[in-house]
């Protein structure tokens, strides 16, 4: 019975051992094409919210960690990216959390020119209601379109709210929190892009080093 025992101990510490080799090296032979997969993705998404007609630079490059719990909706710092066309300034994309929606925290990024405009929105992850909250993923609806081409005057436009709020964006039947967290957000990051424009010029490149 004894040596039964330890026979299957010995059986499941090799069986361990060989799951744990088999993991690492799946990974180590994987990672590369992960962050290469990654990478690409965020080119995509980059070049979704800042056209490639308003920059000339690898935007992914050219990122500056910063921040700013007030604009950009966490305590930790969010990686703005700088575009530039025949080397000036042209515009940045800028990630930022609503805090507020409705089944938690949702990322954005948000595409400006040099002059502040809206040139894209993406949602990057949220955790919002299939049917309802969801249609601020382009999979499902082309809404965050609505701000392309908005800029913000001051954190005080009122026209920077759901319709329900006597704003100009359109709410979701059902799932008014989740586009008002994101109006929120998107008017917050255009605000802090607009009134930082030139200090954020002089800050380093580092998101590679984090």
């Amino acid at each position: 019975m004894l040596k039964t025992m330890k026979k299957s101990s010995l059986v499941l510490a090799l069986f361990a051992v060989a799951s744990t080799a088999l993991v690492t090296i799946t990974f180590a032979l994987t990672k590369d094409q992960i962050a290469y997969q990654q990478q690409q993705q965020l080119l995509t998404t980059l070049n979704q919210v800042v056209p490639r007609s308003l920059h000339d630079n690898e935007l992914y490059k050219a990122c500056t960690l910063v921040s700013n719990s007030d604009a950009l909706g966490t305590e930790q710092p969010m990686p703005i990216y700088l575009a530039s066309l025949n080397d000036k300034h042209s515009g940045a994309a800028i990630e930022a959390i609503a805090p507020d929606g409705y089944s938690g925290a949702i990322k954005v990024i948000v595409g400006v020119d040099a002059n502040s405009m809206v040139t894209g929105v993406r949602v990057l992850s949220h955790q919002e209601t299939p049917g309802l909250g969801d249609k601020i993923d382009t999979r499902i609806t082309r809404w965050v379109d609505s701000f392309l081409g908005k800029s913000v005057d001051n954190l005080e436009d009122k026209s920077w709210a759901v319709q329900k709020d006597g704003g100009q964006f359109d709410q979701f039947t059902g799932a008014t929190i989740t586009p008002r967290a994101v109006v929120k957000a998107v008017k917050k990051a255009v605000w802090f892009y607009k009134t930082h424009q030139d200090e954020l010029q002089t800050l380093p490149l580092n998101c590679e080093a984090n």
